[in-house]
């Protein structure tokens, strides 16, 4: 059974893991030790549009902030799905599962959708600054009143 007095720091603890893991692989990863044009010349290496580059950048590094600080979790975990799925489909699925594998398998990133996933189910938790908090503290409410019936 689910422990609702936990349960929203366990959804915090996800969304803060996810959001530091999507600010070291966008600004750590792809700004600081690769650089973004030598990151865009890697898109164009596995036969996509070098603009692409930037554009996941962007949005791994936005995305990475706006869990951190608990802004509409749901929605920022969603929208990180798809260049996840990018990674596997174009960079990993060819490596194997393992992702130690030389240029890296597909099971992190494969992981990592699945973590997006259930942050999507669980919402932003405690700690945010994010619209949805109200809603989820009546959600919780509503929860605790179903369970006691």
């Amino acid at each position: 059974m689910t422990d609702l007095r936990l349960a929203p720091y366990a959804a915090a603890t996800l969304r803060l893991a996810l959001g530091v893991m999507f600010l070291a692989h966008s600004v750590g990863l792809k700004l600081l030790t690769f650089g973004l044009p030598e990151t865009a010349h890697f898109f164009v290496s596995v036969g996509l549009p070098a603009w692409l580059g930037y554009l996941t950048f962007a949005a791994e590094a936005a995305g990475g902030v706006l869990l951190v600080l608990g802004v509409q979790s749901r929605w920022v975990a969603l929208s990180l799905v798809l260049p996840l799925v990018g990674a596997i489909v174009w960079v990993h699925a060819g490596n194997g599962w393992v992702f130690t594998a030389p240029n890296g398998g597909w099971e992190y990133p494969a992981y990592l959708v699945i973590l997006c996933v259930v942050q999507a189910m669980l919402g932003d938790g405690a700690f945010t600054l994010g619209a949805a908090r109200s809603h989820d503290r009546r959600h919780s409410a509503a929860a605790r009143s179903t369970l006691r019936r």
